[in-house]
């Protein structure tokens, strides 16, 4: 009996293990594609929280622009933060501000041609660094679903 229940112990001690070891990869594969993302960006002049508020504009079905409130949730940050977020953006002439046409309380952020180039070459380079990060991932679902 007692051969069995450490021979148990054993098998829930191992899942556990490789629970950690996947968990552990993924952690690992996804600071190395943050990593990635923030050197990619920063060889575009802009930062990474800078390319994420450009990506995050064209996050929405059925239109390019976003609210600053969606931005803020988006990123998740304060609204005052993504509104001096949005202002350095447009310092960089990467946004521009426009009044809500159906709620005048709401500013909508659209990208301008510029910040469409840098998307554009940034989604580019990210796309094939996301393969790697998807393997984590489904690496680290499989175990999970066994737990």
């Amino acid at each position: 009996m007692e051969a069995r229940e450490s021979k148990m112990r054993e098998a829930d001690d191992m899942s556990e293990k490789q629970r950690l070891e996947a968990l552990s990869q993924f952690r690992y594969r996804l600071r190395e594609f943050l990593r990635f993302s923030e050197d990619a960006a920063r060889l575009q002049g802009v930062t990474a929280l800078q390319y994420q508020l450009l990506l995050h504009t064209q996050g929405f079905p059925g239109r390019n622009w976003a609210t600053v409130s969606e931005l803020a949730q988006r990123l998740q940050a304060q609204v005052h933060g993504v509104v001096a977020l949005v202002t350095r953006c447009e310092d960089l002439q990467l946004v521009c501000r426009r009044p809500s046409q159906t709620d005048r309380r709401s500013v909508e952020v659209h990208l301008t041609a510029k910040g469409r180039r840098t998307l554009s070459r940034l989604a580019t380079q990210h796309a094939s660094q996301l393969s790697e990060l998807a393997e984590a991932v489904r690496l680290a679902s499989l175990i999970a679903d066994d737990a």
